[in-house]
């Protein structure tokens, strides 16, 4: 089991109403693959202990690691982290966690990833990975939302800014105006691009509620891609 390490906090980014992402310091940190995860630790001073396991959204860079954290109403640590943990304070974290749902900057094969939400955190780390290491690999992301509120990393992700991965907003609630589809789940016709590869040599990445994921993972295959390359985190 991997150790417990001590981490500070050092920044902490608004993304949505509920969600945020947060930067600690580490200093003993080994680094870490894009799309693993932590589990962090809180402890009260009467020995009582909670833990929770956060994404982690950005490569490894030095001793620093960015998580993203949605807080649950009425939950016992999310609400705590999301909002009230001060800057300067420490937790523990330890990992860092999961060897399949990671892709690697060295990888060739084209990728499609397929956010719902805060699903969109680890797979930020992988087109973050993708885009420092100005890999050829062809990437593209299809980010599902209630409503542009909820869109996390908007600016990052919006394509004046990131040229490397073909990215796609599906709106289920509520579009902006001027949006050409209508508000509802995803659809096979989504999943399509001008440019497609061969199904089966892409390897898709699905991350989201574990509905969301049944059903884009359902997607996938009715679609034509292997089910083999395929894989999925959820959460909820």
């Amino acid at each position: 089991m991997s150790a417990w390490w001590r981490a500070r906090l050092v920044g902490r980014d608004e993304q949505s109403p509920t969600g945020r992402t947060l930067r600690f310091e580490v200093p003993e940190w080994p680094g870490h693959l894009a799309g693993q995860h932590v589990d962090v630790r809180l402890s009260a001073g009467d020995g009582y202990q909670a833990v929770r396991s956060y994404s982690l959204a950005a490569p490894a860079l030095g001793t620093g690691i960015e998580l993203g954290v949605q807080a649950v109403p009425g939950g016992e640590v999310s609400p705590y982290l999301a909002h009230d943990l001060p800057v300067g304070a420490e937790v523990e974290v330890r990992g860092p966690l999961g060897g399949w749902f990671v892709w690697r900057a060295e990888q060739k094969d084209p990728v499609l990833l397929v956010a719902g939400g805060c699903g969109i955190v680890p797979l930020m780390a992988m087109i973050r990975t993708h885009r420092l290491a100005e890999s050829a690999a062809p990437m593209r992301l299809l980010y599902s939302v209630r409503d542009p509120d909820q869109v996390w990393y908007r600016d990052e992700l919006a394509p004046a800014a990131d040229s490397s991965t073909d990215s796609r907003i599906a709106y289920t609630r509520r579009a902006p105006a001027g949006s050409s589809r209508i508000p509802g789940r995803i659809t096979a016709d989504d999943l399509l691009s001008a440019e497609r590869p061969a199904s089966g040599s892409v390897l898709c990445f699905v991350c989201g509620p574990t509905g969301f994921v049944e059903h884009a993972a359902d997607l996938l295959v009715r679609s034509g891609y292997a089910s083999e390359r395929i894989r999925t985190e959820r959460f909820g």
